[in-house]
């Protein structure tokens, strides 16, 4: 089955499940539209509010298409505020700093332990020299994978990665299926199921004190940003919920819907950010894709 195809399936169930199971959601909140796979340009992505999925297994190479992702640092001391630096250079071998804004900033920055613990999401600013810096700690010791998620104009999509290093003991934590989370007393449940290479639907319930919140605020243009990682090699991808981008003022809820696809089965982790009160939060989950 061709990606148009799936897609057009996963948007008719997207109509039928939404429609049946938040109806709360539906009243307040976007229409979900399924995102498109993300073989495209970067111009596509400036000009289209339709969201962008990475290919499949991203993340796994600090080159791709020529471009290069290359750390000023490969260490930082964990539980210090440090600074964490970096280049990326264009086929031409020059510093990339023309690139488009994609959900609202130029470049995101995923970091995550490489047991897959740890998620942070960052967004770097580019001086003059070309290089682009944020503050980072990372809470403990261990190898840290960190995704720099960008469009250079005129040039693809890309998810560049690399290793970052932690000096101190590391346990890995071994984390079992779950797909409720809870966080600062929010209960977020993640419905839908993954299936690979396919672009499945997946929906978000967020509650808060057993009511269902239904005024979730704007974040990076959409009511919510979704990340998946393979647990095996740290492979990424993300997706935002299908809809225009909403103006600051626009609220929805309890539900939020994604298209999102992985590249093959096994064990992943899912993260997904949402803005309530004025505050972001992380709601952790991990699954099993058969």
């Amino acid at each position: 089955m061709d990606t148009v195809a799936r897609l057009a399936g996963c948007a008719a169930a997207l109509a039928l499940v939404f429609g049946a199971a938040f109806g709360v959601g539906a009243a307040v909140g976007e229409p979900p539209v399924v995102p498109v796979p993300a073989a495209q340009q970067a111009d596509d992505r400036a000009d289209e509010h339709v969201p962008v999925l990475p290919d499949p297994a991203d993340g796994l190479s600090a080159t791709a298409a020529g471009y290069t992702l290359v750390p000023a640092v490969d260490t930082l001391v964990p539980g210090e505020r440090g600074e964490y630096a970096f280049t990326v250079t264009g086929p031409d071998g020059e510093p990339v700093t023309d690139v488009e804004v994609v959900h609202e900033e130029p470049v995101h920055l995923v970091v995550v332990r490489r047991d897959a613990a740890g998620f942070q999401h960052l967004h770097p600013e580019v001086g003059p020299d070309g290089v682009w810096r944020t503050p980072l700690t990372l809470p403990a010791g261990g190898i840290y994978r960190v995704y720099a998620d960008l469009a250079p104009t005129g040039g693809p999509a890309l998810v560049l990665g690399t290793d970052l290093f932690a000096p101190g003991d590391f346990t890995p934590i071994p984390f079992g299926p779950s797909r409720v989370a809870q966080v600062d007393g929010y209960q977020v449940r993640l419905d839908g199921g993954l299936v690979p290479g396919e672009a499945s639907p997946v929906f978000a319930t967020v509650s808060l004190d057993g009511a269902p919140v239904t005024d979730l605020q704007p974040y990076l243009g959409a009511f919510g940003h979704l990340v998946a990682l393979r647990r095996a090699d740290l492979a990424y991808a993300h997706a935002h919920p299908g809809a225009p981008a909403p103006a600051a003022g626009d609220r929805a809820g309890p539900g939020i819907a994604f298209a999102a696809e992985v590249p093959s089965a096994g064990g992943y982790r899912l993260f997904l950010e949402f803005r309530h009160g004025g505050v972001v939060r992380t709601a952790e989950f991990t699954v099993d894709v058969g």
